[in-house]
C-alpha cells in the first residue's frame, strides 16, 4: 500500500516567480485565459477551470507601517474529509491510495454540487464540457513515483513533498526557526489536509484563506442522513416489487383482458 503524501508550501520561501503556476499549466496542457489588468501582478484574478495553480499576491501593511507583499501558491488542499467527494453522486470526486483527491472526468455530470462544498473554493466548471476540473496532486506523476510539477519546478525549495510525520516534522522545525506570527496551516482541520502551509503571518490576514475552514453541517445531513434514508427508501421499493412477484407472480394475459375490459366498458 502506498504512504500518505503531504504536499509542503513554505511562504517564507516563496519569491513568487510563478514558475509551479506555469509548470502546473505545462504539464496538465492546460490553455491560458484572456486577462485584463486589475491592478494586480496577479494574473488569472483567481483559480479556474484551466488554472488549478495561482499565486496570489497582497500587500499588507507591517508593524513599522511599511508595505510588505504576501504571496501564496492557491490551490485544492486535498482534504482528507473532502466536502467535495462527500456531495459529489457519481463519485467521480474521490481519495486516492496517496490522499490527495482526483477526479474522473467521465463520471462527472456537471451538477456542480463540488463548488458551494468546498471551504477553499476550489473546484471550477468548464463551460465548454459542463464538467468540474481542479488539481488533483498530478495523480500520474505519484503513480509514477515523481514529484508534482510544482515540487520539480520551484527554485527555492518552497514547494517540497514527502510522508506525513516528515512533512509535519519540518513545517514545524521551520516555523521555531522563523517566530513571530508564523505558524502551521492545514493540519487541524477537515481531518487534516494533504497540503501544508507555513505561513508568515496568521491566518486571517491572508486573503481567500479561511481561518477555521469546515465541512457545512448541511453537507454532513445529506451524506449521514438524508441520502442513506434515500438509498433504503428506494431499496425498499425494490423489494416490495419483488416480494409481491414472488407471492403474487406476473400478470397473466388473462389479468389484461379483464383490465382492459373494464377501462373499455
Amino acid at each position: 500500500m502506498n504512504k500518505q503524501l503531504i504536499k509542503l508550501i513554505d511562504l517564507s520561501r516563496c519569491t513568487a516567480c510563478r514558475g509551479c503556476q506555469v509548470a502546473c499549466k505545462q504539464w496538465n496542457e492546460q490553455p491560458a485565459s484572456i486577462t485584463h489588468n486589475f491592478g494586480s501582478y496577479q494574473n488569472p484574478p483567481d483559480l479556474e477551470w484551466n488554472t488549478w495553480t495561482l499565486i496570489r499576491f497582497q500587500e499588507i501593511e507591517d508593524a513599522a507601517g511599511k508595505v510588505k507583499w504576501l504571496f501564496r501558491k492557491d490551490g485544492c488542499m486535498h482534504c482528507t474529509d473532502a466536502a467535495c467527494v462527500r456531495v459529489c453522486p457519481t463519485e467521480a470526486l474521490y481519495h486516492t491510495e496517496f490522499g490527495n483527491v482526483a477526479i474522473n472526468t467521465d463520471k462527472c455530470i456537471g451538477c456542480k454540487a463540488c463548488i458551494p462544498a468546498c471551504p477553499f473554493g476550489v473546484p471550477k466548471l468548464n463551460p465548454a464540457t459542463n464538467r468540474i476540473s481542479k488539481c488533483d496532486l498530478c495523480y500520474t506523476r505519484l503513480q509514477a513515483n515523481q514529484p508534482p510539477a510544482c515540487v520539480l519546478s520551484c527554485p527555492t525549495g518552497a514547494i517540497t513533498i514527502g510522508d506525513v510525520d516528515t512533512m509535519l516534522a519540518k513545517a514545524n522545525k521551520r516555523v521555531k526557526e522563523l517566530g513571530g506570527d508564523a505558524n502551521v496551516y492545514g493540519d487541524k482541520f477537515v481531518d487534516g489536509t494533504h497540503v501544508l502551509y507555513v505561513l508568515t503571518e496568521k491566518p486571517e490576514v491572508y486573503e481567500h484563506l479561511p481561518a477555521a475552514p469546515k465541512v457545512a453541517d448541511s453537507i454532513l445531513v445529506w451524506k449521514d442522513v438524508l441520502k442513506p434514508a434515500g438509498l433504503i427508501a428506494a431499496g425498499a421499493v425494490v423489494a416490495g416489487a419483488f416480494l409481491h412477484y414472488i407471492t403474487h407472480g406476473p400478470k397473466t394475459p388473462q389479468e389484461e383482458s379483464t383490465c382492459e375490459g373494464g377501462k373499455n366498458s
